[in-house]
């Protein structure tokens, strides 16, 4: 069979990879999925899924495993030369999502992996574009309004997930001269809006399990601070926008933050959750430095289930500018909802899944 379009992706069966593949599938769409070989089992349960979900045949989908760490992905020469034949569309999201990542494992998979796809990439003859999954956290210790069409920066980085993210997309940024390539990077990507369904609990979901505990008495005393935000998105819409872009000419050669162009602050966040699940909002304020000091104690991870590499996420005075991505999808007619919308999405799926 003559398919239209030939998509290789990595990170399958990530929870945003498995999500994307079920939104681009169709009768005329195959796919090559990077899986590494730990995975295969989970990534045919997965496949097996998303066939019946998309209503398209098993044969659209080929597990090709390898390893984004080695030389040529660590792909068999013959899968290679078909890849390198057929593929027109590639989507690289496999790389290590962890705030407290060491620095070795971080550089290997996130800057040498994203090496090895490029090196991949610019082999491909029928290459129509190269979609790159990035981090608004490429922004490191920046402050202020943060632009799409800014990157390099000397201020440094919280963590070595930030650093090496920046250093992959800074190698992927090369390449617009000479590709088509779609940058994206989402904020922190929360559950799906209408169902809520997650992979796992970190984030904004680290004060959610935290209210839960007592809802009615750790609500009078709000951790947040009324002068930073905390963007959120949520699965579905990352999904989609990537969706919509990975087509869009005029997405070619874009850098795209999916990110809620009006977040809330991490007070209101907190009094949204709150009032969810006590019925009230909080009443105490503490001055932010009193609460920022108290998390970072070694007693504070045990209590308030929020572990010391996650705390100055809710402290960072960074705004993601989203001109690029609002014109873009506008014509899409998709846009980052807000949290007040589908938060209570979010935790009844909690309250069901309490663990996962």
């Amino acid at each position: 069979m003559e398919f239209e379009r030939t998509i290789f992706l990595t990170g399958f069966p990530g929870f945003i990879a498995e999500r994307l593949v079920e939104r681009l599938a169709g009768a005329d769409t195959q796919f090559f999925l990077l899986v590494q070989p730990q995975f295969i089992e989970k990534a045919k349960a997965a496949v097996e899924k998303i066939t019946v979900a998309a209503r398209v045949p098993l044969e659209n989908f080929a597990l090709i495993q390898g390893d984004i760490t080695k030389s040529d992905l660590a792909i068999f020469p013959e899968d290679l030369d078909i890849l390198r034949e057929e593929t027109t569309d590639v989507f690289h999201l496999a790389a290590i999502y962890d705030l407290a990542v060491a620095k070795g494992p971080a550089f290997f998979v996130n800057v040498d992996g994203t090496k090895h796809v490029n090196d991949i990439v610019a082999t491909l003859p029928r290459l129509r574009r190269y979609n790159y999954v990035s981090t608004c956290y490429v922004a490191g210790k920046r402050l202020g309004v943060i632009r799409e069409d800014e990157l390099e920066h000397e201020v440094g980085f919280r963590n070595f997930y930030e650093e090496t993210k920046y250093l992959a997309e800074l190698e992927v940024e090369r390449l617009k001269e000479t590709l088509p390539v779609t940058i994206f990077r989402p904020s922190v990507v929360v559950g799906d809006s209408r169902t809520g369904e997650t992979a796992k609990y970190d984030g904004i979901y680290y004060l959610i399990q935290y209210l839960r505990k007592a809802p009615n008495l750790l609500r009078f005393v709000n951790v947040g601070n009324k002068d930073v935000k905390l963007n959120l998105v949520p699965v579905d819409f990352v999904v989609d926008a990537m969706a919509a872009l990975s087509t869009d000419p005029e997405a070619i050669g874009k850098t795209v933050a999916l990110a809620d162009p009006n977040p809330l602050t991490t007070e209101e966040l907190f009094d949204e959750i709150a009032g969810k699940l006590a019925g009230k909002r909080s009443v105490v304020h503490p001055p932010p430095a009193i609460i920022e000091r108290s998390l970072m104690l070694p007693v504070s991870p045990p209590v308030t289930g929020l572990p010391l590499a996650g705390v100055p996420y809710f402290f960072i005075s960074q705004t993601y500018d989203t001109s690029v991505a609002d014109k873009l999808l506008k014509d899409h007619g998709i846009a980052a909802p807000n949290f007040r919308d589908y938060v209570e999405n979010l935790l009844k799926f909690v309250e069901k899944h309490p663990a996962l």
